[in-house]
């Protein structure tokens, strides 16, 4: 006689979600209750308190604006720090917005409007690693294919948040401990970039509207 084979039962999801508006993040608690394979790890209003947590989420839901005054693209990248996957809600806003969080290797997207049960589909089949196509998904993906990637880095991206929004360099400098010629040299290092990628970058408002186009300035409205 065979002995018993002990299958050790398989843990739970662990689910995070990020949202500004209290009753959404109710709403999201009550929606993994009682459900055996998903668990909840966080329900916060930013994704530093995310950080702060320390939850080790397996995947997190994400509002695509927060108003926190962060970027999606950002937002995105921290949370990818954690190995946690991204699942973006979205009100359908600007589509730069969902274009950043596009390009910043999200696993979908969700319209909030979208009836509790499809969500909570969406985040067993994203949890799993699959694609979650959306319209609002594939219409900013199609526009991306217009904006060829400048390849800039973390800290050019930072500085370009500052400097696309109208800060002076000296003010840049002071902000990020860096001295105001590294500041000029990082802002004409971005300018070559934007440039070399075929994207005009001669002037403060052509590097605001890339700034845009990319994500990197927060408040676009």
């Amino acid at each position: 006689m065979c002995p018993a084979v002990s299958i050790e039962p398989r843990a739970p999801i662990r689910i995070a979600f990020v949202d500004d508006h209290e009753l959404a993040l109710q709403g999201f608690t009550h929606l993994l209750e009682g459900d055996p394979d998903l668990e909840l790890a966080a329900a916060v209003s930013t994704v530093a308190e995310l950080i702060a947590r320390e939850c080790q989420p397996d995947l997190v839901v994400l509002d695509l604006r927060l108003s926190d005054g962060t970027s999606p693209r950002e937002n995105v990248d921290a949370i990818r720090r954690l190995g946690a996957g991204v699942l973006i809600l979205t009100s359908g806003e600007d589509p730069r917005l969902i274009r950043a969080a596009a390009r910043a290797g999200v696993l979908g997207m969700v319209r909030k409007s979208e009836p509790l049960k499809t969500l909570l589909s969406s985040i067993r089949r994203a949890a799993a690693g699959e694609t979650i196509p959306s319209t609002d998904w594939a219409a900013a993906l199609d526009a991306a294919l217009d904006l060829a990637d400048a390849g800039l880095s973390a800290r050019e991206r930072e500085i370009l948040s500052y400097y696309a929004a109208g800060q002076t360099t000296q003010s840049v400098a002071f902000q990020t401990g860096l001295s105001p010629n590294t500041i000029a040299d990082y802002v004409s290092r971005i300018r070559a970039k934007y440039e070399r990628a075929g994207r005009l970058a001669h002037s403060r408002v052509d590097l605001y509207r890339r700034a845009e186009e990319d994500g990197i300035v927060p408040d676009i409205q």
